[in-house]
């Protein structure tokens, strides 16, 4: 039996970084883990891998063997990968009862609507492999209406094409800082999309334009959303411990980790689930530090934010 988060997003939304930070964290928590790799393109990897799928398949060999562009390439290799899936089998089964992380390739259709991966996750799922999706959006997107109206609709296609259990983090948080002024609302309004009609105004207001036209679709998109009723986010910088503790604690909860015997003798991980309470101090705490910190008003010093992947 296996455990573990299978990592997907946008390209640049920070998913490597995310397993890098959510790496760290299991290694605090002394909680037994590996990383795989299943992005035949990407060899520069922040963290310690553990099974990676380029020692069976390389994005840029088949490109080269196939006059494939990246797209294609990719595809091809996630559908090698499904016909070889025993490849896969056989090395997680030298980490037989150890968390997984898997980390995905960035190319949306992979998860929202090409059958590769969910093939290979129903695969896993036949072996006892219970996972939680964790959909990874950079959170800079919540400045401009349009783009997170997008990263929403993403989320929820991935949630209903994969079918597992799922939670949403926005990424690269520190980032807002830079962006502060650009946000139309509190950090809390992106995180519960609760009221997602809400960004029409925004809309209304852009100077794009094709923003006015784009409207009557947005606004069907928003109430397609709202009548889900299934989306929302746990907001995340991977150098925030409280972050990531929030975030793994939500994960274990949604594939049944924390319900079993496993980490009940683990350094620091409390056993008891999130309350909304614990939730709301952390976004709060988040605001603070890097929606409502200002700069040029503030007398603290401010620590310069980093990319994430």
């Amino acid at each position: 039996m296996w455990y573990g988060q299978l990592v997907i997003g946008p390209p640049g939304s920070g998913k490597s970084s995310y397993c890098f930070g959510m790496q760290q964290m299991l290694d605090a928590l002394g909680r037994r883990h590996i990383v795989v790799n299943l992005d035949p393109m990407n060899d520069l990897l922040p963290y310690k891998c553990d099974i990676d799928v380029m020692d069976l398949v390389k994005g840029e060999d088949v490109m080269n063997a196939h006059s494939l562009g990246p797209n294609g390439a990719m595809i091809y290799c996630m559908e090698y990968l499904l016909e070889n899936v025993d490849w896969l089998v056989d090395k997680l089964k030298a980490f037989t009862n150890s968390y997984v992380l898997i980390d995905c390739p960035g190319q949306v259709e992979l998860f929202t609507h090409h059958d590769a991966l969910r093939a290979i996750i129903r695969h896993l799922e036949r072996l006892d492999f219970r996972m939680t999706a964790v959909q990874v959006v950079d959170s800079t997107l919540c400045t401009d209406a349009f783009k997170h109206i997008s990263a929403l609709l993403m989320s929820l296609n991935a949630q209903l094409q994969l079918e597992l259990p799922h939670i949403n983090v926005l990424s690269k948080v520190d980032l807002l800082r830079l962006h502060r002024k650009d946000l139309r609302f509190r950090l809390e309004f992106y995180a519960d999309a609760y009221d997602v009609s809400a960004l029409l105004q925004a809309m209304e207001d852009d100077p794009h334009p094709l923003g006015q036209k784009l409207l009557g679709f947005s606004r069907a998109v928003c109430e397609l959303v709202e009548d889900f009723n299934l989306v929302s986010f746990l907001p995340v910088c991977v150098t925030d411990k409280e972050c990531m503790l929030l975030v793994l604690r939500a994960a274990d909860a949604a594939n049944g980790f924390a319900m079993g015997n496993y980490a009940t003798n683990e350094r620091g991980y409390p056993l008891q689930l999130d309350t909304e309470e614990e939730r709301q101090q952390i976004m709060e705490r988040l605001q603070e530090k890097y929606v409502d910190f200002d700069p040029e008003k503030d007398e603290a010093p401010i620590e310069e934010a980093t990319e994430a992947e």
